[in-house]
């Protein structure tokens, strides 16, 4: 099951109407994000065709490829950790619903909230470790293990980048309701 979005998060225009520095951050990553899904979408698709050559030409020509399965790779990782932040965004990622039902509303967004800074906690020590890589591949030049050989640096930072992002956004979900003028 999905999370669904919470009941006061279903309108956008007004969820960060409180605090006009979370409610432009808001709109730039939300900008960043549908920008680097039409990117991931291109990345999908170049993998698709650089995997259906690779399978073409090894076996109509018997060629050998040194670069075809590693640049997909390349590509897979970028897509998946770059949209990351998106999915957050939309509330997409996979979550366990065994109690929402029973729960009532001010319980499940606590709930929320409670599940939201234990990912940010995580998702912030996966993007630190994944800089510390992608600086260590860089100073040190590491490439990888193909005849190809590709810089390591480029996974790492497309990882990095992308747990930053998502980081970000949910750091983002945690101060929306913070941010929100008080009901009377």
């Amino acid at each position: 099951m999905m999370h669904g979005p919470v009941r006061d998060q279903n309108d956008r225009t007004n969820a960060a109407a409180g605090n006009m520095l979370v409610a432009a951050l808001e709109r730039g990553l939300g900008f960043c994000n549908n920008v680097i899904v039409v990117f991931a979408a291109v990345a999908l698709i170049a993998a698709c065709v650089v995997l259906s050559h690779s399978v073409l030409t090894r076996a109509l020509f018997h060629s050998p490829n040194y670069w075809q399965d590693e640049a997909a790779v390349f590509l897979l990782v970028g897509a998946t950790f770059m949209t990351a932040a998106y999915v957050q965004g939309q509330r997409g990622h996979i979550g366990i619903e065994a109690f929402v039902g029973l729960l009532s509303p001010m319980v499940n967004r606590i709930r929320l909230w409670l599940v939201d800074v234990a990912s940010l906690l995580f998702c912030a020590f996966f993007a630190w470790k994944s800089w510390t890589l992608a600086h260590e591949a860089w100073i040190d030049g590491q490439v990888s293990n193909s005849m190809w050989s590709p810089p390591l640096a480029i996974p790492y930072v497309l990882m990095a980048s992308g747990m930053t992002l998502l980081c970000v956004q949910i750091l983002l979900q945690i101060a929306i309701p913070f941010s929100r003028p008080t009901p009377r």
